[in-house]
């Protein structure tokens, strides 16, 4: 696979990825759903969203939410 082609999936993934929570899906349910539709490895999909770090931020705020994670101190936005 060459560097532009993995370039341009990164891109697709994270541009449907946002997409998807636009539409207010959770960040957690946009990726799960993205995988189940596009056939992609959880694996590839967690490696390209680890360099979004606003993907990793909601994820973050939506895991403490869950309490899949215990809560971070943060400024009120």
């Amino acid at each position: 696979m060459s560097l532009e082609t993995k370039f341009d999936l990164a891109n697709n993934v994270i541009q449907a990825i946002h997409d998807l929570a636009a539409q207010d899906v959770p960040y957690l349910d946009a990726i799960l759903h993205y995988h189940e539709k596009s056939g992609i490895e959880l694996d590839v999909i967690a490696e390209i969203i680890s360099k979004d770090e606003l993907i990793k931020s909601k994820l973050e705020i939506e895991a403490e939410d869950l309490h899949f994670l215990k809560r971070t101190n943060r400024l009120p936005i």
